[in-house]
């Protein structure tokens, strides 16, 4: 064989698989130190969704004012207010949607806390846009043992100012905020929860009460 066709088959011979793949993984990893145009307009969204959320807590009414008044129908059709629960300490929460994943997370995890609610004498008090029969079903899906607000109007979300743009996957939508408010027996705002987490919401309102309601012995 002639000895410059050997030199070239063993040139080649030598560019094992494992070497390649170690010359590709190199390049891979320069490639990822680099902040690319994605990763900078990602950043500029979350900026800009921040400063958003800053101007949708504004929206929100303030810790130590007068609970805005409302009045709409629960899921048995029958018309409830906040007025008659005055002299009760009161978590009202606003939720996007009946049967969600989310939305369902957290009203069972509210539901399995509601002894705990009542031992603190606090009741529950969920509000979302769906219909009454919308309602119904979602308590008898979940076996729910608080009450369900319907706000098809948006009266009511508007009034705590939780009705405001979202967005997913790129998408914009009006949608309602997962909010919460702790309300005091005389009917003012204890505390705001904006973002709520579904998984936790339950336990860190009555860890919450709990506080509100030593401070109020002491003082």
């Amino acid at each position: 064989m002639h000895k410059g066709a050997q030199s070239r088959r063993s040139s080649g011979r030598a560019q094992t698989p494992k070497r390649v793949a170690s010359r590709m993984e190199g390049v891979v990893k320069n490639r990822g130190t680099k902040p690319t145009k994605k990763a900078s307009h990602n950043k500029e969204v979350a900026k800009r969704d921040k400063v958003e959320q800053s101007h949708m807590r504004d929206s929100f009414p303030k810790v130590g004012k007068v609970a805005p008044l409302w009045s709409s129908q629960d899921q048995n059709g029958e018309t409830r207010s906040l007025k008659e629960y005055r002299g009760s300490w009161v978590l009202l929460y606003f939720y996007p949607k009946d049967n969600t994943t989310g939305c369902t997370k957290e009203a069972c995890m509210l539901r399995d806390t509601v002894p705990n609610f009542k031992k603190l004498s606090a009741k529950v008090v969920g509000v979302s846009i769906d219909s009454v029969k919308s309602h119904k079903k979602f308590e008898t899906d979940h076996g729910l043992t608080f009450t369900l607000i319907s706000d098809e109007s948006k009266t009511i979300v508007n009034l705590y100012g939780v009705w405001a743009k979202k967005k997913m996957m790129g998408r914009e939508y009006m949608g309602t905020l997962r909010t919460s408010f702790l309300i005091t027996p005389e009917g003012k705002i204890a505390k705001v929860y904006p973002n709520v987490d579904p998984a936790t919401h339950a336990e860190e309102v009555v860890d919450d009460l709990k506080s509100f309601r030593k401070a109020v012995k002491k003082g």
